[in-house]
């Protein structure tokens, strides 16, 4: 740490997330003068390590292999895991840049004073810093929406607050039925909560083809999860031990609405999230906004303000860590001097929703294509109807579905969604496909290890 009153670095990064970290680690390496600022010390390291991706993983891991009749000792040993799991990796993350001769890091909030300057608020007092580029990279934070009694609530949390819940919850409910909101869902369900999933939409993940989300459906309630879809919360009211989530619940065949309350130990509200600027005075420093507080970007993600990048979540871009890495590729080509490298290069981006078993896709689904009328042959089985691939069978997860697309008369891939064991390395496979026009009968053909999921492909591409 430092308490110069004043620094002038070749590269000042404001946020420790993915891209950031990568540029500051790299550029110091070099042999650049380079400043890193966090606001919070328990996230250095980016939301990814510690309140994110890997930790929420790990629960979801923890919950999938409970044998233990004890939930909440269960649960109690699944967060102590962890807590162990992100210190370490904050730890590492730390001395990754703090350990390089040339690296400065700042523990303190930034807020922009002028043209590629910040003053940044310490613990030792206000050091202003100047960087030839700056890097802002300081993510997203979740949004509220206008429910009252929603934010006075005690027992409201949000991802980050669920993960630290004093204890089990015997009842949770789940507000927002996106990735998050289905990932800690089932999650807590296998931990043994009482869990319901409330979303205004009326079927489940509706951006999905119907027997995909159908699968997804049925395999998260024969977990114990229960749904309620169509519902709109009104209010709020604490209890002495729980609170009333009050609710408008749409009848059937577009009836009139009827009100519902759900009694829960704790709410999880996770019905999208904002980038995180509000701190940073971006008007001082020249940067523009655009909706919800995003900052405006090119293709090469350079700002409205000369030597100043803006990646990851605070872009408006697609909230994932390894769309940050990529956005690291790009600002270090700027940084280069080149510009070869932007946002419109990436194709067959693939996602996966962390569910037991996990959901990935990439590509179109059959109802995009047919929009955009792309003949598809559909080729889909059920992953307990698989023959060629049984190590489903071997874990004792045959849950799901295996849905791909292939252009008719190029035999080409356009998407695939896979609910299965293993879909979140399997989809890499088939988006590096797509990329580089390795066509079905080339996947269909292919040699696999055995027993694995890729040989699914052996079968369902037939």
């Amino acid at each position: 740490m430092t308490s110069d009153s004043s620094i002038d670095a070749d590269l000042l990064v404001i946020g420790w997330g993915k891209a950031g970290k990568t540029l500051a680690r790299a550029h110091a390496t070099a042999g650049e003068r380079v400043v890193i600022v966090e606001a919070d010390p328990q996230m250095v390291g980016g939301t990814c390590i510690n309140i994110g991706c890997v930790p929420t993983k790990a629960l979801v891991h923890r919950a999938a292999g409970r044998r233990d009749e004890d939930a909440a000792g269960w649960f109690r040993s699944a967060q102590g895991f962890r807590t162990a799991l992100t210190a370490k990796l904050r730890a590492a993350n730390l001395a990754m840049v703090d350990d390089l001769d040339s690296s400065t890091v700042l523990i303190g909030t930034a807020r922009f004073v002028g043209d590629r300057t910040v003053e940044v608020a310490t613990a030792d007092g206000t050091v202003t810093v100047r960087g030839t580029h700056v890097v802002v990279n300081t993510g997203s934070e979740p949004s509220f929406p206008p429910i009252e009694g929603l934010r006075a609530s005690a027992y409201v949390v949000d991802s980050t607050g669920v993960q630290l819940l004093g204890s089990l919850p015997e009842r949770l409910v789940v507000l927002g039925a996106g990735p998050i909101g289905l990932e800690l869902a089932d999650a807590f369900t296998r931990f043994g909560s009482q869990v319901t999933v409330v979303d205004v939409a009326e079927r489940l993940l509706p951006r999905e083809d119907e027997d995909v989300a159908a699968s997804v459906r049925a395999a998260m309630e024969d977990a114990g999860t229960t749904f309620l879809l169509g519902a709109s919360a009104r209010r709020v009211v604490d209890g002495d031990k729980a609170a009333d989530l009050i609710l408008d619940v749409a009848g059937p065949d577009g009836g009139a609405a009827t009100e519902r309350t759900l009694t829960a130990e704790a709410i999880l509200v996770v019905t999208g999230r904002n980038p995180r600027t509000a701190e940073l005075d971006l008007e001082a420093g020249g940067i523009a906004v655009g909706e919800r507080g995003a900052i405006t970007v090119d293709e090469h993600l350079r700002t409205s303000a000369e030597g100043v990048f803006a990646v990851g979540d605070v872009n408006g871009g697609p909230q994932f860590t390894y769309i940050s890495y990529d956005d690291h590729r790009i600002v270090a080509d700027q940084l280069r001097g080149g510009s070869s490298r932007s946002t419109e290069d990436r194709v067959a981006v693939p996602t996966t929703t962390f569910l037991t078993p996990p959901l990935a896709r990439v590509g179109l689904t059959e109802a995009e294509a047919t929009e955009r009328g792309i003949d598809v042959v559909v080729r889909s089985k059920p992953v307990a109807a698989i023959a060629a691939m049984p190590r489903p069978k071997a874990v004792e997860e045959t849950h799901g579905l295996i849905k791909v697309l292939v252009e008719a008369g190029t035999d080409r891939i356009v998407g695939a969604a896979l609910h299965t064991v293993d879909a979140q390395e399997v989809v890499n496979l088939l988006a590096l496909a797509m990329r580089h026009g390795i066509t079905a009968s080339d996947l269909r053909d292919g040699i696999w290890t055995h027993p694995s999921s890729t040989e699914a492909l052996n079968e369902v591409l037939a």
